[in-house]
C-alpha cells in the first residue's frame, strides 16, 4: 500500500512538471504570435512596408547656392575660332596620324576599312564613290558640316545606331575641332562657322582664351585615337 502511494506520488509530479512546461511554452508561443500580428497590423496602418517618397525632399535653405555639373562644354565654333587655323589644321594633322591604318586622306586615295576622306567636308554622308556604308549612314542623309563631324567625332555609334564605325569618340570639342578642320583643308574649303565671344562681365580678370585653347589641343595630341567619317 505504501509503495502504491508513493509511485502515485511520483506520477503526479512528473505531471504536474510536465503541464508547467507545457503552459510555459504556450504562453511563449502566445506572446510571439501576439508580436508578430501587431507587427503586421501596425505595418499596414502606417504604410512601414511600402514607405512614401515626399514629392519635395528636405528643406529649402535661403541664399544656399545649389551645385551644378561644371561649366558646360564649348560649342564647336568657338572651338574653331579659338586658335589660328593654321595651327588648328597642323594638331589636326597630328591627331589624323592615329587613323592611317583605316583611312587614306589624300586625293584619289584608296578605300581602306574606311572611306578615303578627300573633300569630305561640305560632301553628302555616304557619298564617296566605292565603299560600302552600312544602311544607317545611308539612310541618315545630310551632309558633312561642322555640327554633323563634330557629333559624329563625338561618338558614332550613339549619333548613328547600327553604323560600322568601331571609333568610341573624341570625348573634348577642341580635339574634334582640330580633326574637322584638318579634314577641310584636304580638297574641301567649307567656310568657318561664325562665332562672337560673350564679353566679360564688368571687373572679370581677362582670360588667355587662345592660349588656353591651344594648350587643350596640345593635351589632345598626345593620348587619343580618332577615326573618321565612316
Amino acid at each position: 500500500m505504501t509503495q502504491d502511494n508513493s509511485s502515485q506520488a511520483d506520477a503526479a509530479g512528473q505531471n504536474g512538471g510536465g503541464d508547467l512546461f507545457n503552459t510555459a511554452a504556450g504562453w511563449v508561443l502566445f506572446a510571439a504570435g501576439l508580436g508578430l500580428g501587431l507587427s503586421i497590423l501596425s505595418g499596414k496602418f502606417f504604410h512601414g512596408d511600402k514607405p512614401e517618397r515626399p514629392e519635395k525632399l528636405g528643406y529649402v535653405i535661403e541664399g544656399a547656392v545649389e551645385e551644378t555639373a561644371g561649366p558646360a562644354e564649348m560649342s564647336i565654333a568657338e572651338a574653331l575660332n579659338k586658335v589660328p587655323q593654321a595651327e588648328l589644321v597642323a594638331a589636326g594633322e597630328k591627331l589624323f596620324s592615329k587613323c592611317k591604318s583605316c583611312h587614306t586622306v589624300n586625293a584619289g586615295g584608296a578605300n581602306g576599312s574606311g572611306p578615303n576622306l578627300h573633300g569630305t567636308m561640305g560632301k553628302a554622308v555616304a557619298s564617296h564613290p566605292g565603299f560600302a556604308y552600312s544602311a544607317e549612314l545611308k539612310a541618315h542623309g545630310g551632309s558633312w558640316d561642322w555640327d554633323t563631324m563634330d557629333a559624329w567625332l563625338k561618338n558614332p555609334k550613339s549619333y548613328v545606331p547600327g553604323t560600322k564605325m568601331g571609333f568610341a569618340g573624341l570625348p573634348k570639342v577642341e580635339e574634334r575641332a582640330a580633326i574637322a578642320a584638318y579634314l577641310n583643308a584636304q580638297g574641301s574649303n567649307v567656310p568657318l562657322p561664325a562665332f562672337t565671344a560673350a564679353a566679360p562681365a564688368e571687373g572679370a580678370p581677362a582670360e588667355g582664351e587662345a592660349a588656353a585653347a591651344a594648350g587643350a589641343v596640345a593635351d589632345a595630341e598626345a593620348g587619343s585615337d580618332p577615326k573618321a567619317a565612316e
